[in-house]
């Protein structure tokens, strides 16, 4: 069966970097990838999949950080201009743009998710020179947006392994579900998704990285660790305006409240337990000179080794928040933009990635972890699955890129999208091979 799929794999390659291509040509930031999703849902319709998308799969009250409703309906507008289908547009209204391809084998055995993230960065794409997507005319056409990370290949690799489960369906058992999720960067759309439900009845969960610790294409790390639990919130204070010579007892200053706040978050004591994070990456307040402020805005973040640790951060930083609004006499207002679990990959995930890559033999260094020491919303639905007594793990795919992560000059070589197609596609069919249920 392994060299089939190898096989298999060679001959969708083109398709595959073609997938690739076009998202990257029209990327879309968090709760805006409509175009993305539609694309996603025709794909999979086609190949046979039963497909949820929408409300279905996406529980709004947990939607966090997403843009306003002008920026929505433009977005929704711009994606049919671009030929998406408007009646799948409309029911991903408000952003809600998850999508749930789901493959049933009609044979008894584990329910296995793999997840897939769509979004793109808000970043301006490099125009010019050497770099290969402006050069051979796939380059973001949308200003200040574009795949930055990678996000574009995971699309593309979900659907070539979608492709290829599908026509091997037949030497399988149990059912598949192909997650594509909007919204991970800024940690916002895996909670979402989560409370609709979708990881609810999963045993075993695969997820994927292009690059990161995996920095070359000879490279293969089997399961990541080391996820870093993280809340971004913004907190508003509203205090009363005056003028700071004429009548300054007459004002509530907002500014002194938010400035407090953001120095003595930096003092919050760090966790005994294990590594613990706070950082204040943005402070606006004021009007002018003379006018005793009564807005300001604070956007912060706070993280954590463990989901226990990053709640006490986030606690002790709400604390601080509060006080200093009190001691200023102004009122605050705190909007939760985004948030994922702690985590670490079951080594039974781990292994099976593992003996997957080894059977591709696509990789000359086979690392069996990597710490990331950062944050993927990929662990809200590790951490569900986990709790339901089910196995998850997170894998990186080396890829030559031709700048860092987030870099306006981002690009990779795409024959990582073959190898990742091969070892995801391995690595469940090995899992789901009829004999193997009895292992």
């Amino acid at each position: 069966m392994n060299a089939d799929i190898k096989e298999a794999v060679k001959k969708i390659t083109g398709q595959v970097i073609e997938w690739r291509r076009d998202f990257h040509k029209y990327p879309e930031a968090a709760w805006t990838e409509f175009r993305t999703a539609e694309k996603v849902v025709k794909v999979l319709n086609s190949f046979g999949y039963d497909v949820t998308y929408g409300s279905e799969v996406v529980e709004e009250t947990a939607m966090m950080g997403v843009p306003t409703q002008d920026v929505l309906e433009n977005s929704a507008k711009r994606a049919i201009e671009e030929g998406a289908d408007r009646t799948v547009i409309e029911r991903m209204a408000g952003g809600k743009t998850g999508v749930v391809g789901t493959l049933y084998t009609g044979r008894p055995g584990p329910i296995v998710a793999l997840r897939f993230d769509m979004d793109a960065n808000e970043v301006q794409e490099k125009t010019a020179g050497e770099h290969r997507p402006w050069k051979d005319g796939f380059a973001s056409l949308h200003a200040g947006v574009m795949h930055a990370c990678g996000h574009d290949g995971h699309t593309a690799i979900g659907l070539g392994v979608a492709k290829l489960l599908q026509e091997n369906k037949e030497n399988l058992c149990g059912t598949i579900k192909l997650i594509f999720q909007p919204a991970e960067e800024g940690v916002r759309g895996a909670k979402a998704m989560v409370e609709a439900g979708v990881v609810d009845d999963v045993e075993y969960l695969f997820g994927m990285h292009l690059g990161f610790l995996a920095g070359s294409s000879d490279r293969f790390i089997c399961g990541t660790d080391g996820f870093l639990a993280t809340t971004k919130f913004d907190a508003y204070f509203s205090g009363v305006p005056a003028h700071a010579g004429a009548a300054p007892q007459e004002g509530r200053n907002a500014l002194l409240a938010a400035a407090h706040a953001a120095v003595s978050l930096h003092g919050i004591p760090r966790h005994a337990a294990g590594v613990s994070r706070i950082n204040v990456g943005v402070l606006e307040a004021g009007s002018g000179r003379n006018v005793i402020a009564d807005k300001a805005v604070l956007k912060l973040e706070t993280r954590g080794e463990t989901s226990a640790i990053n709640c006490f951060m986030q606690e002790e930083a709400l604390r601080i928040i509060h006080g200093a609004a009190a001691m200023q006499g102004v009122t605050v207002t705190i909007s939760e933009m985004g948030g994922a679990s702690g985590g670490q990959s079951d080594t039974a995930i781990a292994n099976r990635l593992r003996q997957a890559a080894e059977d591709s033999g696509l990789f000359d260094v086979i690392e069996e972890r990597g710490s990331l020491g950062a944050s993927e919303d990929f662990t809200c639905f590790l951490e569900r699955v986990q709790e339901n007594g089910g196995q998850g793990g997170y894998a990186m795919v080396g890829i030559n890129r031709a700048a860092g992560h987030h870099d306006g000059a981002f690009d990779f070589d795409e024959a990582a999208l073959s190898n990742a197609v091969t070892v995801l596609t391995l690595a469940v069919s090995n899992l789901l091979q009829k004999d193997a249920l009895s292992e």
